[in-house]
């Protein structure tokens, strides 16, 4: 039995936990291994959840107690499309109570594994500090809620934790996107928090409350982008509490090509209309972004690599405009015909230049595949004077 996924009308993005509930209960109910301190899955079912059975269904235990609604036989569907290895790696580090970093290129899904193994370790994805310039110290630890601090004082109730704190508290996961965004003195924040584990509250000392402390199980799992490593590099101090994993692009064409074709399909459903982008405009669409993105094509033809980060994101980011212009205006123009603008546009995002990098790999790759006989590169090489736009 799979899955069956109902959709939310009520919410553009759905988070992990509620999205997957019925696979997240299974395996807590599968599992009976052991557990590391507040964890709902065991180290091996969070794997599981996170890359699938493998297209096996999964049988519970005769014996297993089996919650309200959920099957006793289930396919668990992998979500993250990368190396087993690497999250195995990161399980084992929070299982550890260590720290994690997920470093890599832009759209390389650091933030969306990073929420699939909150959900599966802990069941929310949502304590979150999004780290940006404006990144405050209080938002890393505690605030007040200041008409009850004018009328009682300093209290425990006047509190206003962070995520982070409400991590703490729990035994849960905590998660600061974009870490290296934030000032220096912000992310110094964090350093005594991950060696000591607590987070002193001077506004009460004297009291029991002056210092709150990580019930076990609290971790913390951070992102960075290379292309943002200079903004406010991190200390050494900082960098040695958390164990670095790199989340690299997807390796291999086809299972790239399924990933974008699945999550562009999902994008045009929600938005109510079919999702009709034929497969050869999908192969293309992706072996474009793969040789910009690597300078080689598949053949082995040099490529000048633009400066714009051509990730899978943008790759499911355009297939999914693409799909949408086939439902919403049906005939009015072939849909590979479209795909050198939207190209254009995703290059244009950092330097102007990318757009002549772009006519480069038209003049390169584009016309050598026309000329052995493909009849969708010999369509996008006539295409040629979109780009001179």
């Amino acid at each position: 039995m799979t899955t069956v996924l109902v959709p939310d009308t009520t919410r553009q993005i759905v988070p992990p936990e509620d999205r997957y509930a019925t696979e997240l209960a299974f395996l807590a109910a599968y599992d009976a291994g052991p557990r590391p301190p507040a964890w709902r899955l065991t180290p091996r079912a969070v794997v599981t959840f996170v890359m699938g059975s493998g297209g096996q269904p999964l049988r519970l235990p005769e014996d297993a107690a089996v919650p309200d609604g959920v099957p006793r036989r289930l396919e668990i569907g992998g979500k993250f499309v990368g190396d087993r290895a690497l999250v195995e790696r990161c399980v084992v580090t929070l299982a550890g109570e260590r720290g994690l970093l997920l470093v890599g290129e832009p759209g390389t899904a650091k933030s969306m594994l990073s929420e699939l193994l909150s959900a599966a370790v802990c069941g929310t994805s949502g304590l979150v500090v999004q780290g940006t310039a404006g990144t405050t110290e209080d938002q890393l630890k505690y605030g007040w809620n200041y008409a009850l601090l004018l009328a009682q004082g300093p209290s425990r109730t006047a509190l206003v934790p962070s995520p982070v704190l409400t991590a703490m508290g729990r035994g849960a996961v905590a998660r600061v996107e974009e870490v290296t965004r934030c000032l220096p003195e912000v992310q110094d924040a964090l350093v005594s928090l991950l060696s000591e584990r607590r987070i002193a509250i001077p506004e009460l000392a004297g009291g029991e409350d002056a210092l709150a402390h990580a019930a076990p199980g609290f971790t913390l799992i951070a992102t960075a982008n290379l292309r943002d490593k200079g903004v406010s590099e991190m200390s050494a101090a900082l960098k040695r509490r958390f164990n670095f994993e790199t989340v690299g692009p997807i390796a291999d064409l086809d299972a790239e090509t399924a990933l974008v074709r699945g999550q562009a399909r999902a994008s045009v459903e929600r938005a109510g209309a079919p999702f009709q982008v034929d497969d050869a405009v999908l192969e293309a669409l992706v072996t474009v972004f793969r040789d910009l993105r690597e300078g080689r094509s598949a053949e082995g033809w040099e490529v000048e690599r633009p400066s714009t980060v051509m990730s899978t994101a943008e790759a499911v980011s355009v297939a999914g405009a693409l799909g949408l212009a086939a439902a919403y205006f049906p005939g009015d123009r072939d849909v590979l015909g479209l795909l050198p603008g939207h190209l254009l546009g995703v290059v244009r995002k950092d330097d102007p230049a990318d757009a002549a990098r772009l006519r480069g790999y038209w003049d390169g790759p584009v016309r050598r595949r026309a000329e052995q006989g493909s009849a969708t590169w010999r369509t996008l090489w006539d295409l040629r004077t979109v780009l001179e736009g």
